[in-house]
Order: C-alpha cells, then structure tokens, then sequence
C-alpha cells in the first residue's frame, strides 16, 4: 500500500507546476487550467488525509470542492470568452479592465 507521504509529494509537485503556471504564463485559459490544477492538489491532499486518518470528512468536503469548482470553471471560461470577443486575444497582457 502507498504511504500518505507519496500521496501528499505528489499534491505539493501539482500545487507547485500550477504555481508556476500561474506565475509565468501570459494565456489566460493556461493560467486558469493552473489554477484549476492547484485546486485538484488540495484536493488530493483533503483525500489522502481523510483515507488515512479513516475519517470520511475529508471526501466529502473535496465533493462539495469538485461541485463548486464546476460552477467557478463555467464563470472562469465565461469571462475568457467575454474577454476574447472585446480583445481577439487572451494574452493578459492585453486585457487592461481594472487598470487605471
């Protein structure tokens, strides 16, 4: 059987490549699929912690995480949508909606 600790390195490496992602890339739809990978990390990580402390809380709060990372995936692609048909682009250096 494969220890917590595995479980947990493998969460903290996808955390961090969607860190990275986040902090380097320019695409919108690259940096919210990052995103979308350090909230599946956490996620990971709630389930390895849940299946070793025998406890079911954990899965079920990743349950209600999975649902309301559906609805904030089809909000995130709305506005890169959105954003696309003002800029013809999602490079996010173009987009400059909140600058003064």
């Amino acid at each position: 059987m494969i220890g917590i600790d595995w479980f947990l390195a493998l969460s903290a490496l996808l955390f961090c490549i969607g860190i990275v992602g986040v902090l380097i890339r320019k695409n919108a739809i690259v940096i919210f699929m990052c995103v979308e990978l350090m909230l599946n990390a956490v996620n990971l990580s709630l389930v390895s912690f849940s299946s070793h402390y025998g406890n079911i809380d954990g899965q079920i709060l990743v349950f209600f995480s999975l649902a309301i990372a559906a609805a904030e995936a089809v909000v995130g692609l709305a506005i890169i949508i959105a954003i696309f048909r003002n800029n013809l682009s999602v490079d996010i250096s173009n987009i400059n909606l909140l600058r003064w």
